[in-house]
């Protein structure tokens, strides 16, 4: 890994699919150096996806990205996140509800929560005009890595289940 590789990790319903766009949009050199799914914003140790699915340990569903910021930055891949799912529906994406696939950021420094409050207002303002984000932006607590056979799912399961709500919308550019 590089240097100056930086972490972000976000959560937008069944990570399947948000690590599969992620993959997509930024693997093969153009700044993710590693994805992994996981959970993470629980109270459980060692949580199983069993346990994550049932709604009771707190944990979402989530992404956690190792990039180089010297490629993509950290804003891009916010803004990535906002287009690629529906931030508007409190922790449901599609037909998947609960608690473990609600919208969130989970920031690892100060400069990652400004810019995600920044990024979230003006997703707010030009792309979801009077509906309420219902992202929550919260520090990164501790990460547990997902079981292997949920990493890399839909690359070793082509047409394996993917949520309706994670396709990238054609949104215009935020302004910077």
């Amino acid at each position: 890994m590089p240097d100056n590789a930086q972490k972000t990790t976000v959560a937008a319903g069944c990570f399947w699919g948000v690590e599969h766009l992620f993959r997509k949009r930024f693997g093969d050199g153009k700044g993710l150096l590693d994805a992994k799914v996981g959970y993470s914003g629980g109270g459980t140790k060692s949580p199983s996806y069993g346990s994550v699915c049932s709604g009771g340990t707190g944990h979402a569903e989530a992404l956690q990205i190792t990039f180089d910021p010297s490629v993509v930055s950290y804003n891009h891949l916010v803004e990535f996140f906002y287009r690629m799912h529906d931030p508007t529906t409190l922790n449901r994406q599609g037909a998947d509800t609960g608690t473990q696939y609600r919208s969130a950021i989970f920031t690892h420094n100060e400069e990652q929560e400004r810019a995600a409050h920044e990024i979230t207002d003006k997703v707010a303002n030009k792309w979801y005009k009077g509906k309420p984000i219902t992202t929550q932006i919260v520090p990164a607590g501790q990460w547990w890595d997902a079981e292997e056979y949920h990493q890399l799912y839909l690359h070793r399961n082509p047409g394996g289940y993917e949520c309706p709500a994670h396709f990238v919308r054609n949104f215009p550019p935020l302004s910077e």
